[in-house]
Protein backbone atom coordinates (compact mmCIF):
# COMPACT_ATOMS: atom_id res chain seq x y z
CA UNK A 1 0.00 0.00 0.00
CA UNK A 2 1.25 3.61 -0.87
CA UNK A 3 -0.39 5.67 1.19
CA UNK A 4 -2.36 8.03 1.04
CA UNK A 5 -3.05 7.36 -2.36
CA UNK A 6 -4.56 3.89 -1.61
CA UNK A 7 -6.13 2.70 1.19
CA UNK A 8 -6.46 -1.14 1.83
CA UNK A 9 -9.94 -2.83 3.46
CA UNK A 10 -11.78 -6.16 4.35
CA UNK A 11 -14.29 -6.13 1.42
CA UNK A 12 -17.02 -8.29 -0.27
CA UNK A 13 -18.17 -8.66 -3.36
CA UNK A 14 -21.50 -9.73 -2.89
CA UNK A 15 -24.72 -10.69 -0.65
CA UNK A 16 -24.83 -14.19 -2.91
CA UNK A 17 -23.42 -16.63 -0.12
CA UNK A 18 -23.76 -16.64 4.05
CA UNK A 19 -20.98 -15.99 5.67
CA UNK A 20 -19.46 -13.68 3.15
CA UNK A 21 -16.23 -13.77 1.70
CA UNK A 22 -13.97 -11.12 2.98
CA UNK A 23 -10.84 -10.35 0.66
CA UNK A 24 -8.16 -7.82 1.45
CA UNK A 25 -7.43 -5.95 -0.97
CA UNK A 26 -6.54 -1.99 -1.82
CA UNK A 27 -8.82 0.89 -2.81
CA UNK A 28 -8.74 4.50 -4.36
CA UNK A 29 -10.29 6.66 -1.39
CA UNK A 30 -12.06 10.31 -3.07
CA UNK A 31 -9.58 12.91 -3.62
CA UNK A 32 -8.00 14.55 -0.44
CA UNK A 33 -9.47 18.34 -0.30
CA UNK A 34 -8.85 20.87 2.26
CA UNK A 35 -11.47 19.98 4.97
CA UNK A 36 -10.86 16.79 5.12
CA UNK A 37 -9.27 14.31 8.05
CA UNK A 38 -7.72 11.14 7.08
CA UNK A 39 -7.50 8.52 10.13
CA UNK A 40 -5.45 5.82 10.93
CA UNK A 41 -8.29 3.20 12.14
CA UNK A 42 -7.67 1.30 15.37
CA UNK A 43 -11.14 -0.14 16.11
CA UNK A 44 -14.12 -0.83 14.08
CA UNK A 45 -17.61 -1.62 16.07
CA UNK A 46 -19.74 -4.35 13.55
CA UNK A 47 -23.19 -2.74 12.98
CA UNK A 48 -26.54 -4.38 12.57
CA UNK A 49 -26.45 -2.39 9.59
CA UNK A 50 -23.30 -4.39 8.07
CA UNK A 51 -25.24 -7.08 8.28
CA UNK A 52 -28.49 -5.70 6.31
CA UNK A 53 -26.06 -4.66 3.64
CA UNK A 54 -24.01 -7.74 3.31
CA UNK A 55 -26.92 -10.56 3.30
CA UNK A 56 -28.96 -8.30 0.93
CA UNK A 57 -31.85 -7.43 3.20
CA UNK A 58 -31.01 -3.61 2.40
CA UNK A 59 -31.25 -3.85 -1.20
CA UNK A 60 -28.87 -3.79 -3.96
CA UNK A 61 -25.53 -2.09 -3.23
CA UNK A 62 -22.37 -0.51 -4.77
CA UNK A 63 -19.89 -3.75 -4.67
CA UNK A 64 -17.18 -4.46 -4.06
CA UNK A 65 -17.49 -2.74 -0.14
CA UNK A 66 -15.66 -2.21 3.13
CA UNK A 67 -18.79 -1.98 5.81
CA UNK A 68 -17.68 -0.54 9.44
CA UNK A 69 -19.08 2.49 10.58
CA UNK A 70 -18.50 2.95 13.95
CA UNK A 71 -14.67 3.78 13.51
CA UNK A 72 -11.84 5.34 16.19
CA UNK A 73 -8.26 5.87 15.24
CA UNK A 74 -5.36 8.44 15.16
CA UNK A 75 -5.75 11.46 12.98
CA UNK A 76 -2.45 11.00 10.48
CA UNK A 77 -3.77 14.05 8.08
CA UNK A 78 -5.55 17.04 8.13
CA UNK A 79 -6.69 19.95 5.39
CA UNK A 80 -5.18 23.00 5.61
CA UNK A 81 -8.76 24.70 6.24
CA UNK A 82 -9.50 21.78 9.00
CA UNK A 83 -10.11 23.87 12.60
CA UNK A 84 -12.05 21.06 14.17
CA UNK A 85 -9.21 18.16 14.69
CA UNK A 86 -5.28 18.03 15.12
CA UNK A 87 -3.19 15.86 13.67
CA UNK A 88 -2.41 12.90 16.29
CA UNK A 89 -5.46 13.33 17.99
CA UNK A 90 -7.76 10.44 19.05
CA UNK A 91 -11.16 10.76 16.83
CA UNK A 92 -14.07 8.51 15.54
CA UNK A 93 -16.63 8.43 12.70
CA UNK A 94 -19.67 6.86 12.79
CA UNK A 95 -22.59 6.29 9.98
CA UNK A 96 -22.60 9.75 8.51
CA UNK A 97 -19.14 11.29 6.58
CA UNK A 98 -20.12 14.35 4.57
CA UNK A 99 -23.23 17.21 5.19
CA UNK A 100 -23.41 19.98 2.64
CA UNK A 101 -23.41 22.49 5.95
CA UNK A 102 -25.04 25.42 3.98
CA UNK A 103 -29.06 24.14 3.81
CA UNK A 104 -31.53 24.57 6.11
CA UNK A 105 -31.39 21.13 8.10
CA UNK A 106 -27.48 21.54 8.59
CA UNK A 107 -27.60 25.29 10.00
CA UNK A 108 -29.94 23.75 12.79
CA UNK A 109 -28.31 21.07 13.62
CA UNK A 110 -29.86 18.49 12.18
CA UNK A 111 -27.27 18.00 9.29
CA UNK A 112 -27.97 14.19 9.59
CA UNK A 113 -31.14 15.00 8.04
CA UNK A 114 -29.19 17.15 4.97
CA UNK A 115 -30.68 15.87 1.76
CA UNK A 116 -26.92 15.70 0.35
CA UNK A 117 -25.57 13.33 2.98
CA UNK A 118 -23.01 10.88 2.37
CA UNK A 119 -23.18 7.49 4.35
CA UNK A 120 -19.80 6.49 5.37
CA UNK A 121 -19.94 3.66 3.29
CA UNK A 122 -21.85 2.58 -0.05
CA UNK A 123 -22.58 5.61 -1.21
CA UNK A 124 -21.19 7.76 -4.12
CA UNK A 125 -18.98 10.50 -3.87
CA UNK A 126 -20.00 13.60 -6.04
CA UNK A 127 -18.65 14.18 -9.01
CA UNK A 128 -16.24 11.25 -8.69
CA UNK A 129 -17.80 8.41 -9.16
CA UNK A 130 -15.83 6.85 -6.04
CA UNK A 131 -17.98 4.87 -3.68
CA UNK A 132 -17.28 5.43 -0.02
CA UNK A 133 -15.81 2.47 2.34
CA UNK A 134 -15.94 2.02 5.35
CA UNK A 135 -13.88 0.86 8.73
CA UNK A 136 -12.91 -2.61 8.10
CA UNK A 137 -9.72 -0.84 6.79
CA UNK A 138 -6.47 0.73 7.30
CA UNK A 139 -7.55 4.07 6.69
CA UNK A 140 -10.56 6.40 6.42
CA UNK A 141 -10.96 9.95 4.82
CA UNK A 142 -14.05 12.13 5.53
CA UNK A 143 -14.72 15.86 6.07
CA UNK A 144 -13.92 17.25 9.35
CA UNK A 145 -17.51 17.94 10.74
CA UNK A 146 -18.27 14.08 10.90
CA UNK A 147 -15.03 13.67 12.63
CA UNK A 148 -15.24 13.54 16.67
CA UNK A 149 -12.62 13.82 18.97
CA UNK A 150 -12.75 11.09 21.56
CA UNK A 151 -12.49 12.05 25.38
CA UNK A 152 -9.45 10.05 26.88
CA UNK A 153 -11.49 8.65 29.53
CA UNK A 154 -13.19 6.21 27.09
CA UNK A 155 -11.57 3.22 25.92
CA UNK A 156 -11.29 2.88 22.50
CA UNK A 157 -13.36 -0.81 21.92
CA UNK A 158 -16.13 0.91 23.71
CA UNK A 159 -15.90 4.46 21.88
CA UNK A 160 -16.65 2.75 18.83
CA UNK A 161 -19.76 1.20 19.08
CA UNK A 162 -21.11 4.66 20.59
CA UNK A 163 -20.96 6.52 17.41
CA UNK A 164 -23.46 4.53 15.71
CA UNK A 165 -25.29 2.34 18.15
CA UNK A 166 -24.77 4.64 21.15
CA UNK A 167 -25.95 8.14 18.77
CA UNK A 168 -28.54 5.96 17.20
CA UNK A 169 -30.49 5.74 20.78
CA UNK A 170 -28.83 9.04 22.65
CA UNK A 171 -30.57 11.37 19.84
CA UNK A 172 -34.26 10.49 20.29
CA UNK A 173 -33.67 10.50 23.95
CA UNK A 174 -32.45 14.24 24.55
CA UNK A 175 -34.54 15.43 21.53
CA UNK A 176 -38.11 13.96 23.46
CA UNK A 177 -36.73 15.42 26.77
CA UNK A 178 -35.56 12.00 28.52
CA UNK A 179 -34.15 13.32 31.85
CA UNK A 180 -34.84 13.70 35.40
CA UNK A 181 -39.55 13.38 36.23
CA UNK A 182 -39.60 11.49 32.89
CA UNK A 183 -40.41 7.51 32.48
CA UNK A 184 -38.99 6.47 29.10
CA UNK A 185 -38.98 2.92 27.80
CA UNK A 186 -36.59 1.16 25.85
CA UNK A 187 -37.92 -1.63 23.16
CA UNK A 188 -35.46 -4.51 22.80
CA UNK A 189 -31.93 -4.93 24.48
CA UNK A 190 -29.66 -5.78 21.96
CA UNK A 191 -26.77 -3.11 20.26
CA UNK A 192 -28.85 0.10 20.14
CA UNK A 193 -31.42 -0.95 22.71
CA UNK A 194 -28.30 -1.52 25.26
CA UNK A 195 -27.10 1.47 25.09
CA UNK A 196 -30.58 3.79 24.99
CA UNK A 197 -30.96 1.87 28.76
CA UNK A 198 -27.15 3.22 29.37
CA UNK A 199 -27.79 6.99 28.34
CA UNK A 200 -31.83 7.34 29.15
CA UNK A 201 -30.05 6.10 32.93
CA UNK A 202 -27.24 8.50 32.38
CA UNK A 203 -29.69 11.27 32.14
CA UNK A 204 -31.52 10.91 35.23
CA UNK A 205 -34.79 9.17 33.43
CA UNK A 206 -37.20 6.53 35.01
CA UNK A 207 -35.72 4.11 32.65
CA UNK A 208 -37.81 0.51 31.84
CA UNK A 209 -36.62 -2.33 29.37
CA UNK A 210 -39.21 -3.78 27.34
CA UNK A 211 -37.97 -7.44 25.63
CA UNK A 212 -40.09 -10.40 24.66
CA UNK A 213 -38.93 -12.76 27.69
CA UNK A 214 -36.81 -12.36 31.09
CA UNK A 215 -33.97 -13.83 29.81
CA UNK A 216 -32.62 -10.24 29.40
CA UNK A 217 -33.65 -8.92 32.86
CA UNK A 218 -30.47 -9.27 34.81
CA UNK A 219 -28.38 -7.63 31.85
CA UNK A 220 -31.57 -4.81 31.69
CA UNK A 221 -30.64 -4.26 35.41
CA UNK A 222 -26.98 -4.30 35.33
CA UNK A 223 -27.21 -1.30 32.97
CA UNK A 224 -29.67 1.03 35.13
CA UNK A 225 -32.93 -0.14 33.93
CA UNK A 226 -35.31 0.73 37.08
CA UNK A 227 -37.64 -1.83 35.02
CA UNK A 228 -38.50 -4.27 33.37
CA UNK A 229 -41.58 -5.72 30.84
CA UNK A 230 -41.20 -8.91 29.11
CA UNK A 231 -44.38 -9.14 26.25
CA UNK A 232 -44.41 -12.57 26.74
CA UNK A 233 -46.19 -12.63 30.22
CA UNK A 234 -49.97 -12.26 29.69
CA UNK A 235 -51.67 -8.84 29.54
CA UNK A 236 -48.23 -7.70 29.55
CA UNK A 237 -49.40 -3.64 29.13
CA UNK A 238 -52.28 -3.68 31.13
CA UNK A 239 -50.23 -2.56 34.11
CA UNK A 240 -48.67 0.11 32.70
CA UNK A 241 -51.16 2.02 30.32
CA UNK A 242 -50.33 5.90 29.93
CA UNK A 243 -47.47 5.79 31.79
CA UNK A 244 -44.55 6.27 29.55
CA UNK A 245 -43.70 10.04 28.30
CA UNK A 246 -41.08 8.48 25.34
CA UNK A 247 -40.25 4.58 24.52
CA UNK A 248 -37.85 4.42 21.97
CA UNK A 249 -38.38 1.27 19.83
CA UNK A 250 -34.73 -0.26 18.89
CA UNK A 251 -36.32 -4.09 17.53
CA UNK A 252 -34.67 -5.13 14.82
CA UNK A 253 -37.89 -7.48 14.14
CA UNK A 254 -41.37 -6.91 13.59
CA UNK A 255 -42.44 -10.55 13.94
CA UNK A 256 -45.11 -10.93 16.15
CA UNK A 257 -44.98 -7.17 17.07
CA UNK A 258 -48.41 -6.12 18.78
CA UNK A 259 -47.86 -1.99 17.85
CA UNK A 260 -51.29 -1.37 19.33
CA UNK A 261 -50.39 -2.73 23.16
CA UNK A 262 -46.69 -1.20 23.09
CA UNK A 263 -49.00 2.70 21.97
CA UNK A 264 -50.92 1.91 24.84
CA UNK A 265 -48.06 2.70 27.14
CA UNK A 266 -47.96 6.20 26.32
CA UNK A 267 -49.42 9.09 28.18
CA UNK A 268 -51.65 11.74 26.12
CA UNK A 269 -49.32 13.14 23.55
CA UNK A 270 -46.36 10.95 24.60
CA UNK A 271 -43.97 9.54 21.73
CA UNK A 272 -43.05 6.32 20.24
CA UNK A 273 -39.77 6.82 18.24
CA UNK A 274 -38.39 4.05 16.00
CA UNK A 275 -34.70 3.93 15.55
CA UNK A 276 -34.50 0.34 14.34
CA UNK A 277 -35.10 -0.85 10.62
CA UNK A 278 -36.07 -4.27 10.57
CA UNK A 279 -36.36 -6.02 6.83
CA UNK A 280 -39.49 -6.81 5.45
CA UNK A 281 -42.85 -4.57 5.63
CA UNK A 282 -43.04 -3.67 8.64
CA UNK A 283 -46.17 -3.08 11.33
CA UNK A 284 -49.64 -1.82 10.15
CA UNK A 285 -50.48 1.24 11.08
CA UNK A 286 -54.34 2.30 12.29
CA UNK A 287 -55.44 5.36 13.64
CA UNK A 288 -57.19 3.64 16.37
CA UNK A 289 -54.05 2.48 17.65
CA UNK A 290 -53.14 5.85 19.14
CA UNK A 291 -56.69 7.56 18.88
CA UNK A 292 -56.98 6.71 22.74
CA UNK A 293 -53.62 8.65 23.99
CA UNK A 294 -53.27 10.76 20.72
CA UNK A 295 -49.87 9.69 20.93
CA UNK A 296 -47.35 10.36 18.28
CA UNK A 297 -45.21 8.01 16.27
CA UNK A 298 -42.10 8.92 14.51
CA UNK A 299 -38.49 8.19 13.82
CA UNK A 300 -35.13 9.31 14.39
CA UNK A 301 -31.75 8.83 12.26
CA UNK A 302 -28.26 8.90 13.90
CA UNK A 303 -27.61 11.99 15.48
CA UNK A 304 -25.58 15.82 14.86
CA UNK A 305 -22.14 16.76 15.77
CA UNK A 306 -23.64 18.50 18.68
CA UNK A 307 -25.17 15.46 19.84
CA UNK A 308 -22.55 13.25 19.24
CA UNK A 309 -20.04 14.94 21.63
CA UNK A 310 -22.84 15.57 24.07
CA UNK A 311 -23.05 11.82 24.13
CA UNK A 312 -19.28 11.15 24.38
CA UNK A 313 -18.97 13.92 27.14
CA UNK A 314 -21.83 12.65 28.85
CA UNK A 315 -20.32 8.67 28.53
CA UNK A 316 -17.00 9.81 30.10
CA UNK A 317 -18.56 12.41 33.29
CA UNK A 318 -20.72 9.44 34.33
CA UNK A 319 -18.15 6.13 33.91
CA UNK A 320 -20.58 4.49 30.99
CA UNK A 321 -19.22 1.18 30.24
CA UNK A 322 -21.38 -0.52 27.67
CA UNK A 323 -21.15 -4.39 26.94
CA UNK A 324 -18.40 -5.14 24.26
CA UNK A 325 -16.78 -8.17 23.15
CA UNK A 326 -13.38 -7.27 21.02
CA UNK A 327 -12.37 -9.36 17.94
CA UNK A 328 -9.46 -9.25 16.01
CA UNK A 329 -9.91 -8.13 12.28
CA UNK A 330 -9.22 -10.79 9.84
CA UNK A 331 -11.15 -12.65 7.33
CA UNK A 332 -11.87 -15.46 9.80
CA UNK A 333 -12.54 -13.10 12.28
CA UNK A 334 -14.56 -10.98 10.69
CA UNK A 335 -16.87 -14.02 9.14
CA UNK A 336 -17.12 -15.37 12.71
CA UNK A 337 -18.35 -12.38 14.45
CA UNK A 338 -21.13 -11.02 11.69
CA UNK A 339 -22.54 -14.56 11.59
CA UNK A 340 -22.94 -14.63 15.27
CA UNK A 341 -24.18 -11.24 15.07
CA UNK A 342 -26.86 -12.37 12.55
CA UNK A 343 -28.17 -14.63 15.35
CA UNK A 344 -27.66 -12.36 17.97
CA UNK A 345 -24.64 -14.08 19.70
CA UNK A 346 -22.99 -11.54 21.22
CA UNK A 347 -23.68 -9.30 24.30
CA UNK A 348 -24.14 -6.83 22.83
CA UNK A 349 -21.73 -5.20 20.40
CA UNK A 350 -18.67 -6.19 18.87
CA UNK A 351 -15.19 -4.11 18.05
CA UNK A 352 -12.69 -5.14 15.90
CA UNK A 353 -9.24 -4.82 17.36
CA UNK A 354 -5.78 -5.68 16.02
CA UNK A 355 -5.71 -3.44 13.07
CA UNK A 356 -1.83 -2.86 13.76
CA UNK A 357 -1.75 -6.41 13.13
CA UNK A 358 -2.68 -6.63 9.64
CA UNK A 359 -2.21 -3.09 8.04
Amino acid sequence: MVYPETFTGFMADGADSWPPKFIKREFTPKPFEDYDVDVEIEACGICGSDIHTLTGGWGPKNWPLCCGHEIVGKAVRVGPKVTLIKKGSRVGIGAQIYSCLDCKQCKNDNETYCRHQIDTYGAIWPNTGIVSQGGYASHIRGHEHWVFPIPEAIPTAEAAPMLCAGLTSFSPLIRNGAGPGKKVGIVGLGGIGHFGALFSHALGAETWVISRSHSKEADARKLGAHGFIATEDKDWNEPHRMTFDLIVNTANSSEGFDLGKYLSLLDVHGKWVSVGLPEGEGQEVKSHMFMENGCFIGASHLGSRKETLAMLKLAADHGIKPMVETVDISETGLASAVSRLRKNDVKYRFTLTGFNKVF
